[in-house]
């Protein structure tokens, strides 16, 4: 088979990256194989054009021993680490770990020829020092060795290109633009530790960057929203808290925005499905998935989550008003008992305006249908709703909030204990009512659209 030239390389590659489209569709477009396309997008995303270079190499064992082990370490596939050392066959790897475990190091010498029948990998790979054993280390210290390992692997993903050894001009470019989109992420300190750069370098260089960017004020502005909102706004949000700033911008570049700065919303995982109790004294689904009201304190909505943290749980019983979606009372428990929906209820009735009976609607959980609850509702004059049974969608609004609330500030974290993570969600309760925009409300908070509706 034909060597292929370098700037058919250049070319298959360049039509990879601009196009945007698959593998399969690129190498049949050249003709060639989508595996081969693949590997060389991957060594030129990573060293640049310098990777389309053919040179006969020597290779010493000791260069050997470092490819190995860096494919141990970060557990990276031949492929992969062939891209990494710009190595142009990756089963030249292959080979040399299958003569490293028939005879160590020595078998890496160049022309050594290890043994047909290869001995069975290890399962815990040589490594040159002996760290400390995981047995070993506190708890604090599990979650910074693994809050490290996320940091590097991000920042390998990150890197695409390496122009030599030296420290370049260029380098310590790509270097700053890697930090600058992982920095929301992870710790400047560390980040700048793994790249290799001083704190003044990384300031000064990205000074430099910014002098020749038009939109790096709106970036800095972006980052800043987003780190004061801990990551959970998407580009609409954005769009809409940038706009009531005074910024003129389209959607769709605050998108491609986030983008380049890796700002991405967090992703609502898996709703939490509550207990619904046994059928008992129930009350008719009067709410009707009407979850619209025309005026505050007029239609309320109830539900028990629970949330698991350090081999403990801890419960959450919130009431939603439906006018504007803030958040009128909420409880924190260790135990789902009736203190837990009796203090909320007493909350909410506390702050009910003279003449205000709202409709409260629940799920059928056993402490909604407790006489105690539904005598205190009776005595207010409140109307009482119940979903049907074994039907979250009635319920749909209360579930919304508890997806929400679960994702922005729950899903993700780490929490040493219950204490901080109760105070966690009184923190973000109060900032879900008083900062956090909504689309829904023409981009202002549920208080502010209060307010204004007030003034009105």
């Amino acid at each position: 088979m034909s060597k292929h030239t370098r700037q058919f390389k250049l070319s298959a590659i360049q039509a990879f990256l601009q196009r945007g489209l698959g593998y399969r569709f690129i190498a049949a477009k050249f003709q060639m194989d989508p595996s081969l396309l693949r590997r060389w997008v991957q060594a030129y995303r990573i060293h640049g054009e310098t990777s389309l270079s053919r040179q006969a190499r020597t290779f010493s064992p000791e260069f050997k021993l470092s490819v190995l082990e860096r494919k141990w370490r970060d557990k990276l596939s031949l492929r992969q680490t062939a891209a990494v050392f710009n190595l142009t066959h990756s089963s030249q790897i292959g080979i040399w770990e299958a003569q490293y475990y028939s005879g160590g190091i020595k078998a890496l010498v160049a022309g050594t020829k290890g043994p047909r029948n290869v001995m069975i990998k290890p399962s815990v790979p040589p490594a040159n020092t002996s760290p400390k054993a995981d047995e070993e280390l506190s708890h604090a210290e599990l979650l910074a060795k693994l809050r490290h390992a996320e940091m590097e692997i991000a920042y390998l993903k990150k890197k695409r290109t390496a122009r030599g050894e030296g420290e370049t001009e260029e380098g310590r470019e790509e270097k700053v633009l890697i930090i600058s989109a992982l920095r929301t992420r992870f710790p400047l300190d560390g980040l700048l530790k793994l790249a290799g750069l001083a704190r003044s370098t990384y300031y000064y260089q990205r000074k430099l960057m910014v002098a020749g960017d038009k939109l790096a004020p709106l970036k800095d502005r972006i980052r800043e929203i987003q780190e004061r909102h801990k990551g959970r706004y998407g580009y609409r949000r954005m769009t809409a808290t940038l706009r009531s700033a005074g910024h003129v911008v389209n959607s769709k570049v605050v998108r491609r925005l986030m983008a380049e700065l890796d700002l991405k919303c967090t992703v609502r995982v898996k709703k939490y499905k509550s207990y619904r109790g046994q059928p008992g004294r129930i009350a008719p689904n009067t709410m009707e998935r009407k979850f619209t009201a025309e005026e505050p304190n007029t239609r309320w909505v109830t539900d028990v989550t629970e949330f698991k943290v350090a081999g403990e749980k801890l419960y959450l019983s919130p009431v939603l008003d439906l006018f504007n979606g803030e958040i009128v009372a909420h409880q924190i428990d260790t135990s789902p008992h009736y203190p837990l929906v009796g203090q909320m209820l007493e909350q909410a009735l506390s702050r009910l305006p003279e003449g205000a009976r709202p409709m409260l609607h629940s799920d059928q959980g056993w402490q909604y249908q407790y006489y105690r609850y539904r005598n205190r509702l009776e005595e207010r004059g409140l109307e009482q709703s119940m979903s049907r049974k074994g039907n979250c969608l009635d319920n749909a609004r209360m579930e919304s909030f508890f997806g929400t609330l679960k994702t922005e500030m729950y899903h993700g974290q780490r929490f040493a204990s219950i204490e901080d993570l109760s105070a966690a969600i009184d923190e973000y309760i109060d900032y879900y009512n008083h900062d956090r925009i909504k689309m829904g409300l023409a981009g202002l908070s549920p208080v502010a659209y209060r307010n204004q509706a007030a003034a009105a």
